[in-house]
């Protein structure tokens, strides 16, 4: 089973109230094949919600305590996008994944590429909270960016 971004798969829980479809992540729905999870929603954020950046570090400094998520007001919203991984954590054991596919530049779904923490639209390379956390457990995560069929 696959673990998939819900707005990959055409969901509108962006923090703006869009999706980002992907229509090869949209087929594994269909079959059956996917699972699909917000780690945002999962840890108490709306839609739409007011952007967020990684200051200080990625999702591994963030894991470690030594980086913080921040609202674009400057509000810490840190614990919910703990409490996000850990809830799409125990989704990804207890479905089995084999692969995790998710929304690349998010500060939860970055598997590569983060936005930096200045809110003017810069990336940097690192993982966003969730990826970093999957990472750590064992589980592949790759972005929608680095999504071929061949790894299925």
């Amino acid at each position: 089973m696959i673990l998939v971004s819900s707005c990959l798969a055409g969901l509108k829980v962006r923090y703006n109230g869009t999706h980002r479809l992907d229509d090869r992540v949209a087929k594994l729905i269909e079959e059956n094949k996917a699972v699909a999870v917000c780690p945002e929603l999962l840890g108490g954020f709306s839609t739409p919600r007011e952007p967020a950046e990684i200051i200080g570090g990625d999702g591994d400094d963030v894991l470690d305590g030594v980086a913080k998520v921040v609202e674009k007001s400057g509000k810490d919203v840190t614990e919910l996008y703990l409490k996000g991984a850990y809830a799409a954590l125990e989704i990804a054991k207890n479905i089995n994944a084999t692969l995790v596919v998710l929304k690349e530049n998010s500060p939860s779904c970055g598997s590569s590429t983060i936005y930096n923490g200045e809110f003017k639209g810069n990336k940097v390379a690192g993982n966003g909270v969730t990826s970093s956390l999957l990472k750590r457990n064992g589980f592949k995560v790759v972005s929608e960016e680095q999504f071929v069929d061949d790894l299925l």
